[in-house]
């Protein structure tokens, strides 16, 4: 029961990627809050290094950490004689941010979406927005397409993590046994040769070939078919093998065919992507893509698992700071890009300097809103934090102890 380090990295870094991702998301052709003057196709092969797996990575990491808190309750239940408390304290820790979030940090880039987007422009103000906002005014539409509000936009990451947290306990408290025997053939299986690589891969592939033609992605939670088939399958994966150390060093040994494999699968989607020209594919070619998709997907998470597993720093000072940092961070970044893009227009900088201009200070600004949201006891709720002096005494007795019995992801989402 040891700490995941290299899994407290991934998380880490995979929302780092997500920062510099949605900044790339204001520069490329695909339809954003806001975009770009200089907006075009130039920067979306790099972004497709990141699209299939991105997420799916993060719902991976985060099955595992559920794995082990859920354990830790029980074991915690067990020496207490009380009842199993997870349920309850997971729903505090991400549906008040998320509710905080859509009330709160969110509606600025509605705003700037509706002042952008809307047939003549938006001119009563962000206050007067902010209550039509608030009230669920539906008449914020181009045509037939009306921006539906309040909205959770980039959170709605923390709505699904709850619903799949929600769904997994609920399989482990009515089919222990069935949810067991599933673990241990996913064990037996995954840690025999090179399954570890394909049996995800085509099992995500499938999912895409049956799927994504029929439901578009929408992030509403109730109407998201493929999402749920992908991101819920690897969140139920990584739970179900969270504690099998054979699986792990199947996937630690075969990261360098992972890697090879995901860059050439990479260099297919985005050469296919860029010969489209707005043109229809052959229906095989467009198969085959659909396959080369989940193959990418599951080897770039085998490929940073494996690597993170061989080469990741283990505990320290940073690695602390960044755990307990990264949820607030993550809740804020989006707003503030929006925001700083959208009043960096009038300088009218070429992309090559306002975009590294906007990652820093995206960076910097979010990093300024943890130092003050860890501060005021009343905001740490609102962003995931533990209460201040649960927080202490948790610190504390960390650097008393020997570090065991601290699992991956109970810093935060």
């Amino acid at each position: 029961m040891s700490r995941r380090h290299d899994l407290d990295w991934v998380r880490i870094l995979a929302f780092g990627l997500l920062v510099l991702y949605h900044v790339g998301m204001y520069y490329v052709s695909w339809d954003w809050h806001i975009n770009s003057p200089h907006a075009g196709r130039a920067l979306e092969p790099l972004m497709m290094l990141s699209s299939p797996w991105r997420l799916s990575l993060l719902f991976l990491v985060s099955g595992v950490a559920t794995a082990f808190l859920l354990a830790r309750a029980r074991r915690e239940a067990e020496t207490g004689g009380g009842r199993v408390r997870f349920l309850g304290a997971r729903s505090w820790r991400l549906l008040v941010p998320l509710a905080f979030g859509m009330l709160v940090v969110v509606p600025p880039q509605a705003y700037y979406e509706v002042v952008e987007k809307l047939p003549g422009g938006y001119h009563d103000g962000y206050l007067a927005f902010w209550a039509r906002y608030l009230a669920a005014d539906q008449g914020f539409c181009r045509g037939d397409d009306c921006l539906i509000v309040p909205t959770w936009n980039h959170l709605w990451f923390v709505a699904y993590l709850w619903a799949y947290t929600v769904a997994a306990w609920l399989l482990l408290r009515l089919a222990p046994r069935a949810m067991e025997r599933a673990g241990a053939r996913l064990d037996t299986l995954l840690a025999a040769g090179p399954t570890v690589l394909l049996a995800p891969a085509l099992l995500l592939a499938l999912v895409r070939v049956l799927l994504v033609g029929r439901f578009q992605s929408t992030h509403a939670l109730v109407d998201d078919w493929y999402n749920h088939a992908q991101y819920f399958t690897v969140f139920l994966l990584g739970f179900l093998v969270a504690r099998s150390d054979r699986v792990w060093d199947a996937i630690e040994r075969v990261r360098w065919p992972a890697l090879w494999l995901w860059l050439a699968s990479w260099a297919a989607i985005a050469g296919y992507y860029a010969g489209l020209a707005g043109q229809a594919p052959p229906t095989g070619l467009r198969l085959a893509m659909r396959v080369a998709w989940g193959l990418d997907q599951w080897c770039a998470i085998v490929a940073v698992l494996g690597f993170a597993r061989r080469l990741a720093p283990g505990d320290g000072p940073v690695l602390r700071y960044l755990s307990q940092a990264v949820f607030p961070v993550y809740i804020l970044h989006q707003t503030i890009i929006v925001v700083l893009a959208w009043h960096l227009r009038p300088a009218v900088l070429p992309p090559l300097l306002e975009g590294p201009l906007l990652v820093v200070l995206t960076l910097a600004l979010s990093f300024a809103g943890y130092e003050a949201v860890k501060r005021v006891p009343v905001l740490r709720p609102l962003f995931g934090l533990k209460p201040l002096a649960g927080g202490r005494a948790a610190s504390a007795a960390g650097q008393a102890g020997d570090g065991r019995g601290r699992v991956a992801g109970t810093r935060g989402a």
